[in-house]
This record gives C-alpha cells, sequence and structure tokens, in this order.
C-alpha cells in the first residue's frame, strides 16, 4: 500500500507531462454531474488560482471541516488542541483552523483545501512540484498547498459544487496505522515549515504534545470494540 498520496496520481500527472490541469480525487468521493465541468469553468475564468476545492458533506449532511482550512501553525494548532476552537467556533482568532467563523455557502480564499477533491493547475505544479511522498496518508494535501501559496498562486474553497465525502472509507479498516500517520504528518509538517523559525522551547513542547496525542488516541483505538473503531480525522 503505497498511501493515498500514490493512489491519487495513480494513472496522472507525472512531473515531466503535466496537464493544463490535474485532479486529485479519493475512492471515497461522490460527484454531482457538473462537478467537474464547473470547477474547471471556475478555474479558466481565476487564472490566479492554483488549487481549487469543493464543498465537501459527510453522509449526514453536515460539512467535512477538512475541506477549507487554515496552516497549522503552532498557534493556530494550540486554539484547536487546546478546546478554544470548539468553545469559540464563530471568533476569527480561535476558529481558524477549520475556519469554522465562515458561512459554508460562501466562496473564500483559504490556505489549504483537502486532497478528497483537489483540483490543480498545471502551471502551479510544475513551479511547486508535486505531492511530498514523505507524508502517509495525511499531510501531503496541506503541504502541497503551503508550497503553492507560497509561489503567490491563490487556493479556493468554492461552495458551488457540493462533494459528497464518505469520511474514512479508505483507511477504516486499519484504524491503528491511520491514527499514528494522522499524528506523524502533524511533525512532519512542523519540522518542513516552522521548526527552523520556532523557539526551541516551543518546538519541545509540540514534539511533547504530539507525541502524547498519539499515544492517547491508540490507547482509546485500542479500547473501543473493533465494530466501532474510529478514524483520524483533519
Amino acid at each position: 500500500n503505497l498511501g493515498l498520496r500514490a493512489v491519487g496520481y495513480e494513472g496522472g500527472a507525472s512531473p515531466d507531462a503535466l496537464p493544463r490541469y490535474a485532479l486529485l480525487l479519493n475512492p471515497d468521493t461522490v460527484l454531482p454531474p457538473d462537478a467537474l465541468a464547473n470547477t474547471v469553468a471556475f478555474m479558466d475564468a481565476h487564472p490566479d488560482v492554483g488549487i481549487l476545492g469543493p464543498r465537501l458533506v459527510r453522509e449526514d449532511g453536515s460539512l467535512d471541516r477538512a475541506c477549507r482550512r487554515s496552516f497549522p501553525t503552532p498557534a493556530v494548532s494550540f486554539y484547536r488542541f487546546s478546546g478554544l476552537g470548539r468553545l469559540f467556533p464563530k471568533s476569527p482568532r480561535f476558529g481558524r483552523y477549520n475556519l469554522t467563523y465562515l458561512d459554508e455557502h460562501v466562496q473564500a480564499d483559504v490556505d489549504s483545501v483537502v486532497g478528497a477533491f483537489m483540483l490543480m493547475r498545471g502551471e502551479a505544479l510544475e513551479q511547486a512540484g508535486l505531492l511530498d511522498e514523505t507524508f502517509f496518508m495525511y499531510g501531503e494535501d496541506i503541504d502541497l498547498c503551503y508550497r503553492i501559496k507560497k509561489r503567490g498562486w491563490r487556493v479556493v474553497y468554492y461552495p458551488q459544487v457540493t462533494v459528497l465525502h464518505i469520511k474514512g472509507a479508505a483507511s477504516r479498516k486499519a484504524s491503528a496505522r491511520a491514527i499514528m500517520a494522522f499524528y506523524d504528518a502533524m511533525k512532519i509538517f512542523h519540522d518542513k515549515h516552522y521548526r527552523a523559525q520556532t523557539f526551541f522551547l516551543v518546538n519541545w513542547a509540540i514534539d511533547l504534545a504530539i507525541g502524547g496525542m498519539k499515544r492517547w488516541a491508540l490507547w482509546r483505538d485500542r479500547m473501543r470494540p473493533s465494530g466501532r473503531k474510529r478514524v483520524a480525522s483533519a
């Protein structure tokens, strides 16, 4: 199993032959008939957009909050994992991780969309490169958005298209492995983009927190009956 990174690119673009657009699409998504036509039309009309992601909903109709995110800076991550984001979801400061203070039906420029459906401009990929193989299952989408935004491209959340995401279907059978990959991706992203400019005591605290959360999540997963295993969620 090469992870979602390789699955997403199977039969798709290579660094040597990038198309005008490339689509990263998970197998656990259900698209409306006009999804591709509408998203491509938007990209054609907005040549400064490097990545576009639609509104994703869960099977119960609720928003898949991972479909629009801010980059997990140390501050943004603290707001989320301390519970402040849950306590104050409408706060532009504390609700930044999943942008819960924004109307889910309104288009917005964001830091990152999710790799379950990510329409990418070939020119932007030529500049930023493809998905980083260091990540496994989680984190590669937000890392790519980071690199593309750093090169001046826009990343847009586009709720005019809604896609059903049967979240976890691709990793439900390997819950413990998915949990480990989820927390490992946090550390990889921090090490790659933030560690060098972060005070060493803050880095130490972040490493300790990620390790502690991973051990706690794995312990809780082991304690659950096999039919109720959970999958990590961004």
